[in-house]
């Protein structure tokens, strides 16, 4: 006869042992619940709890503020480019209170500024279209002035004069696609505007003393220097180290960068100066002449950056600060402007297909160019020799290596060629260049499958 003793250990096995195996009868009732709960419960993003209903606002309003920061805001600039270049007046002319004759629709498009159609009135779009708008008329470039409608650029008209002008991040960094007529369209923002000869615009200008004080030149060698930037082209290195040409002869001015498709991508610039961030303050500050704060103390290197040092560039403090409250914004709409896909006609699906295999296999791209980003996670700088080139423009930089470019894209900014100073004219030049220098081997086919592949990126 079996012990009650016996009977309470083997009941205790029993239930233990139904727990661990989980039979059905042995959970508690509001374990099951919650079980089956979770069991059919859909993974998804929670939206409603306090905390993301912030988080979701507050992406909103940054997507908001930055767009609107990108297109209209100066920063202040028109103290420098009114202040002291006094472009404004070239601008509007002496019919307009400025100087000279002025500068008309089709001037201004001839220089590669851009108009948004979209903030044309119907009576205006229809004009452009049949020709019946007389585009040599300055005062036509006040009236877009006036509705907001250039590209990048802002000016105030007041009883009938052009007061001032200031400049946007979207001058050089948007375009338009040419939807009602050449240079008139709705905005591509982030695409880089190859057109745009912004040399030439400084040229405009009566008053050049800022630029040949800071450079230690005169008049004449300052607007040489511009002249021969061209179209697409700006040297953001010149009022640092006074380089303005390169040792053969050519302009030491870059291609405008896309400024798209940068989200997960660490460095900005084709040299690496830093963050998204950090270039934006850099450019509102030192190149854009706003008003605000900027601090990089590379550049107090007067062996380097002897302009810099000796203008104190490496801190700025103006006021009032019109730049940092903004670099947040800014960023994060830059960060959420995607890499454009090119026209599903523009390439061969299948060769692009098989360049896609090269890619990743014998001609090594994307040892350097990792898919998805098609740049390299962490620090993607190399040195002039790693890539088979000349270090002259590297050497500009802090860092004097070569950021890895992301690729994305890459149709939207052919004009002008590639690298940053356009030495490549075409895709297959860029193949044919690191085929001989990485000693590739590559066949006829696989560089014409090569090219496919980076034309549908």
């Amino acid at each position: 006869m079996l012990s009650w003793k016996w009977l309470v250990t083997a009941a205790t096995l029993l239930l233990v042992a139904a727990c661990v195996i989980e039979w059905p009868f042995a959970r508690p009732a509001a374990t099951q619940s919650l079980l089956a709960f979770a069991n059919a419960a859909q993974v998804r993003v929670a939206d409603t709890t306090p905390s993301d209903q912030v988080i979701n606002a507050s992406a909103t309003r940054m997507l908001d503020e930055g767009r609107n920061i990108f297109r209209f805001d100066t920063f202040g600039s028109e103290a420098f480019w009114s202040g002291r270049l006094r472009l404004h007046q070239a601008v509007g002319g002496a019919r307009f209170g400025g100087i000279g004759t002025g500068v008309s629709p089709a001037t201004a498009l001839s220089v590669g500024l851009k108009v948004d159609s979209e903030v044309l009135p119907p009576a205006i779009t229809a004009a452009i279209r049949s020709g019946s708008l007389d585009v040599n008329d300055p005062a036509n470039t006040l009236a877009l002035l006036q509705l907001r409608a250039v590209v990048g650029l802002t000016g105030r008209v007041e009883n009938n004069q052009l007061t001032s002008l200031g400049i946007q991040c979207a001058l050089c960094h948007s375009t338009v696609d040419d939807s009602v007529a050449p240079g008139i369209g709705r905005r591509l923002d982030g695409w880089p505007n190859r057109d745009l000869n912004v040399g030439a615009i400084i040229n405009l200008s009566p008053d050049l003393s800022a630029f040949t004080s800071h450079l230690g030149v005169d008049d004449a060698t300052a607007r040489r220097v511009f002249a021969s930037w061209g179209p697409g082209k700006f040297d953001a290195e010149l009022i640092l180290d006074g380089k303005a040409f390169r040792p053969d002869g050519r302009s030491a001015a870059t291609l405008m960068p896309a400024a798209f498709g940068l989200a997960g991508v660490n460095l900005h610039t084709y040299t690496g100066w830093g963050s998204v961030t950090h270039w934006n303050a850099f450019v509102a500050n030192l190149e854009m002449m706003g008003s605000g704060a900027f601090f990089d103390p590379r550049l107090n290197d007067a062996n380097r950056f002897p302009l810099a040092a000796k203008a104190g560039l490496g801190n700025v403090r103006k006021s009032p600060d019109l730049i940092t409250s903004k670099l947040a914004s800014l960023h994060y709409y830059q960060l959420s402007i995607p890499a454009p896909t090119p026209p599903s006609d523009s390439f061969s699906p299948r060769g692009a297909e098989r360049g896609r295999d090269l890619f990743n296999s014998t001609a090594r791209c994307s040892s350097c160019h990792v898919p998805p980003l098609f740049a390299e996670p962490g620090w993607p700088m190399h040195t002039a020799a790693e890539i088979g080139i000349d270090d002259f423009q590297s050497s500009r930089s802090p860092d004097q290596r070569y950021r890895t470019t992301p690729l994305r894209g890459l149709f939207a900014r052919q004009k002008g060629g590639f690298y940053h100073d356009g030495r490549f004219p075409t895709l297959r030049a860029v193949v044919d260049h690191y085929e001989q220098a990485l000693n590739l081997r590559l066949s006829e086919g696989d560089k014409l499958d090569l090219v496919e592949y980076l034309k549908s990126l």
